[in-house]
């Protein structure tokens, strides 16, 4: 199975067009998105292409290739528009090739605030809008795939794949530019 992993569109139809184009690219089974989709938060300017109702129209009939965390910037209001669920806080994805990744947004749960890890769990998670890739703990590991409408402390625009035990970090034209296998 192949994960394509990204966060914080914050409403960009312009990025969300671009991470679904290198998400037909990578050929992935699923996209796993990390939060923060319609709404811009009122600590960004707006992104370039700001358009929610768009976002909506492209991602609504791909409901089923879905996977999503709720962000601080997602709401109610968000979830009665969008036709896959976005509202749970977190989710446990238990691959056979690396444990067990603790997958959230990160307002909440991240390496300054830990949710419950056991040795050797993966903490994953967007909000920073900064790509990481750092251990931590015993044998932990936090992992950010930086943001794809929004990048801060001069990243590009990303997101990360990952397909057996190799996570990659993409810039959103497909250019890898880090590569951790585990």
């Amino acid at each position: 199975m192949k994960l394509m992993i990204a966060s914080d569109v914050h409403g960009s139809a312009l990025y969300c067009g671009q991470m679904l184009e290198a998400y037909q690219r990578e050929e992935a089974d699923r996209l796993l998105l990390l939060g923060d989709i319609l709404y811009h938060g009122p600590r960004n300017d707006l992104p370039e292409g700001y358009a929610p109702k768009e976002v909506i129209a492209m991602l609504n009939p791909m409901k089923e290739n879905l996977l999503c965390v709720r962000g601080n910037c997602d709401t109610e209001v968000d979830q009665m528009v969008l036709a896959f669920p976005i509202m749970a806080e977190y989710c446990l994805l238990e691959l056979p090739c690396t444990g067990t990744v603790f997958v959230t947004h990160g307002h909440v749960h991240n390496p300054h605030h830990l949710p419950p890890l056991k040795q050797g769990d993966i903490l994953l998670n967007g909000h920073t809008h900064i790509p990481a890739w750092e251990p931590f703990g015993e044998g932990n590991l936090y992992l950010n795939p930086g943001s794809v409408s929004i990048p801060k402390n001069g990243s590009a625009r990303s997101y990360m794949t990952l397909e057996d035990t190799t996570f990659t970090w993409k810039t959103l034209p497909g250019e890898a530019y880090h590569t951790l296998t585990i």
